[in-house]
């Protein structure tokens, strides 16, 4: 009898990144690792079915229904890369990076290619940074 051993969360979205087509992999890659880069408190799992990234720091007690600690999630539907912010409107963004203006506070961008990751990876990072400073510790 064998025993699968559970994947860490960091296995499970490399797992699952795997198994999409190789070039739209290489582009989620690309953003995975801007993400994890851009703060050492920023962990990754899966969450509603996709990779998902979330604060990992101490915060003060929350509802779970509002999703503080959830930073960004991807949404790859039909190939498409849309990342969505759940608590995104709280973020003061100058550079247009997030859009969308849902009741439920939350914001989202959509990248189209590398070269839409490359040209919109320091307003990324900014918008991350910001939603990290806004974090009820």
């Amino acid at each position: 009898m064998t025993t699968s051993k559970k994947l860490s969360d960091q296995e499970q979205v490399s797992e699952h990144i795997s198994k999409l087509d190789p070039e739209f992999g290489k582009i989620i890659e690309a953003i995975r690792k801007i993400i994890l880069s851009t703060d050492k408190q920023i962990s990754e799992r899966i969450k509603w079915n996709n990779p998902s990234f979330y604060y990992i720091g101490e915060m003060k007690p929350f509802d779970p229904k509002e999703y503080k600690r959830e930073i960004v999630v991807f949404n790859l539907y039909k190939s498409r890369i849309m990342l969505v912010f759940p608590s995104g409107a709280k973020v003061k963004d100058t550079s247009g990076l997030l859009e969308g203006d849902y009741k439920d506070g939350r914001r989202i961008t959509i990248l189209k290619d590398m070269n839409d990751v490359k040209a919109k990876e320091k307003a990324l990072r900014k918008v991350i940074k910001e939603w990290l400073k806004l974090v009820d510790k």
